[in-house]
C-alpha cells in the first residue's frame, strides 16, 4: 500500500531568487484499500505497551527540525510551515521569508470537518500538527531503540504529520487507535491506514487492542479482516475448544458496551486511566453519563 505524498518543487520568484514551495494535494485524500491496509497491519509485531519511562519530547530532537533525512528535509523552511503549506487552502506567505513561512490559510480539518480561517499570531494554536503516530506512543513501541537520528527523522516525516484543529490535537494527546479516532467517521479509513503505513515503514508494533481497534475500523470500510484476535507473532497454543461453564447466578452482568466502531469507557476512571480524559461531547468515547453536569465535558475532574 503507498499513500501518495506531497512532490517538494522549486519555483523561481523575484528575479534570481530560489524559493521552495509545495505542490500537494488533499491532506483528506482517498482512504487507501482497506484490504491492503489489513495486510500491512498483519505484517506488524503484536506486543505489550513498553514503559515511558525515559520518554521526553527532546528525545525527538529540535521541534520541527529542518536538517533532517526526509521529503522537505534541508529545503531552508522549518517542517512545520512545509506542512502548512502542504495542508492549507488559499495561502499567503509571510514577506521577506524565502517563501517558507505560511501567514494565512484556511484549513478543513480532516479530524471535525471544521473550516479554520488559519492566521500567524496569537491565534496560530487553533491550527496544529498533529503525529499520526504519537512521539511517546512511538516510544513505548519500539523508538526507545532507535538512534537519535532515526528518531529526528520520525518527528519531521511528512507521512507522520497533518494540520489538524488545534483542540482535536488536544483532545488526541497521545492515544492509539485503541482510545482515540477523529469525530469525523468519514476520515477514520485514512487516518488508520496512514497509522499502519508509518509504523509498518518505521518498524514499531501495535498492541492488541489497538489492531483490533484498526480491524474494526478497516472492517467498516470493506475489508476482510481475521475474525481471531491471536498476535500474529504469538502462536495459539490451545488446540482445544475452550470449556464453557454457567457463571453463578450471584455473578453481575457485564455492562454492554456500544457498537465496537466506537471507543468505550466504562467509567471515568478507565478513560484517565487510558489517557483520554477530558471527553467533548462528539469526540469517540464521550457519553451523557459520564459528563454529571451536562457542559459537554466528561471526566474534566
Amino acid at each position: 500500500m503507498r499513500l501518495s505524498g506531497a512532490l517538494l518543487a522549486v519555483a523561481a520568484v523575484a528575479g534570481s531568487v530560489l524559493v521552495p514551495t509545495i505542490v500537494a494535494e488533499a491532506p483528506a485524500g482517498a482512504a487507501p484499500a482497506a484490504n491492503a491496509a489489513v495486510q500491512e497491519l498483519n505484517s506488524l509485531k503484536v506486543k505489550g505497551r513498553a514503559p515511558k519511562t525515559g520518554y521526553d519530547r527532546n528525545k525527538f530532537g529540535e521541534a520541527w527540525a529542518d536538517n533532517v533525512s526526509v521529503t522537505y528535509g534541508r529545503n531552508g523552511c522549518d517542517t512545520r510551515n512545509d506542512i502548512l503549506r502542504r495542508d492549507l487552502r488559499s495561502v499567503k506567505i509571510k514577506p521577506g521569508t524565502n517563501g517558507c513561512v505560511v501567514a494565512s490559510g484556511t484549513l478543513t480539518d480532516p479530524y471535525t470537518r471544521s473550516v479554520i480561517s488559519f492566521v500567524r499570531g496569537p491565534r496560530s494554536a487553533e491550527v496544529q500538527i498533529d503525529h499520526l503516530v504519537a512521539l511517546s506512543d512511538a516510544w513505548q513501541k519500539g523508538a526507545q531503540q532507535w538512534s537519535a537520528s532515526k528518531r529526528r527523522d520520525f518527528a519531521n516525516d511528512p507521512r507522520n504529520l497533518l494540520a489538524v484543529s488545534g483542540r482535536a490535537n488536544s483532545q488526541k494527546r497521545d492515544g492509539d487507535a485503541a482510545t482515540w479516532l477523529p469525530s469525523n467517521k468519514s476520515y477514520r479509513c485514512t487516518y488508520v491506514a496512514k497509522q499502519v503505513q508509518v509504523k509498518k515503514v518505521y518498524g514499531l508494533w501495535v498492541t492488541a487492542g489497538e489492531r483490533d481497534a484498526i480491524r474494526r475500523v478497516l472492517s467498516s470500510c470493506g475489508a476482510k479482516v481475521p475474525q481471531n484476535s491471536t498476535p500474529n507473532n504469538a502462536p495459539n497454543r490451545n488446540t482445544n475448544p475452550p470449556r464453557t461453564t454457567t457463571p453463578p447466578r450471584t455473578t453481575p452482568r457485564p455492562v454492554t458496551p456500544p457498537p465496537a466502531s466506537d471507543v468505550y469507557y466504562q467509567n471515568c476512571k478507565a478513560a484517565k486511566a487510558a489517557g483520554a480524559a477530558p471527553l467533548y461531547r462528539g469526540q469517540p468515547g464521550y457519553r451523557s453519563a459520564l459528563d454529571g453536569d451536562d457542559d459537554g465535558v466528561a471526566c474534566e475532574s
